[in-house]
């Protein structure tokens, strides 16, 4: 197989806390043009007492409307979601560490007590659980979410993809309700990146 180079294929991660922004705005505007068309339909009803005429070409031209800014949000922000193109990619990307994790009976089992990693590295994280499924997320430090996978038992393709651009200690938790014991499933300062000029927001350790 054709080895490629991270930066070939995949651009510098846009930070997770910004894209949840950055979505949260451009859905939120979304669902708001939705609302008004349907308050304005329901006020004509309740005006009128009977349900207003609307012309094909209007309801068609903005079904059309939808679908295209719909699929215009996904487009455009392929490049700019931070996980999309290494999932794309990720049988040609080559990995600078890979760390293999076991997951059982609610524990992680991890290869070393803290994983260590140096600035920009693209690391592989694979995952793999005997028993249940369950979640894998890194948290920073004020308990944000940088990334999470669903693991599935039995299965070798639980394998995240990930570059890390800023300092930080993370804590891996599960993500997946896996039963009463899973809310314990935390392994708290699992992940140290250092080498970075900048900082993870929530602060390190």
């Amino acid at each position: 197989m054709r080895t490629l180079q991270k930066g070939a294929l995949v651009p510098q991660m846009v930070d997770s806390t910004t894209v949840l922004w950055g979505q949260t705005i451009v859905y939120t505007a979304y669902v708001l043009a939705i609302l008004i068309v349907m308050g304005v339909f329901a006020y004509n009803i309740t005006r009128d007492g009977k349900s207003p005429t609307v012309k094909d070409k209007l309801f068609y031209t903005f079904a059309a409307f939808l679908v295209i800014l719909g699929m215009s949000l996904h487009v455009v922000t392929y490049n700019t979601i931070p996980w999309v193109p290494s999932d794309v990619h990720a049988s040609g990307i080559e990995a600078d560490k890979e760390f293999h994790i076991t997951v059982a009976d609610h524990e992680f089992s991890l290869p070393t007590e803290r994983l260590m990693i140096d600035c920009d590295d693209m690391v592989r994280f694979n995952v793999t659980s005997s028993d249940l499924t369950y979640g894998f997320g890194l948290f920073r430090q004020d308990n944000s979410m940088m990334f999470q996978m669903q693991v599935v038992p039995q299965r070798a393709d639980n394998k995240l993809l990930w570059e890390f651009t800023e300092n930080g200690v993370y804590n891996i938790r599960s993500t997946e309700y896996s039963g009463p014991l899973g809310y314990q499933m935390i392994v708290e300062d699992a992940v140290e990146v250092t080498g970075c000029d900048v900082d993870a927001a929530g602060g390190t350790q």
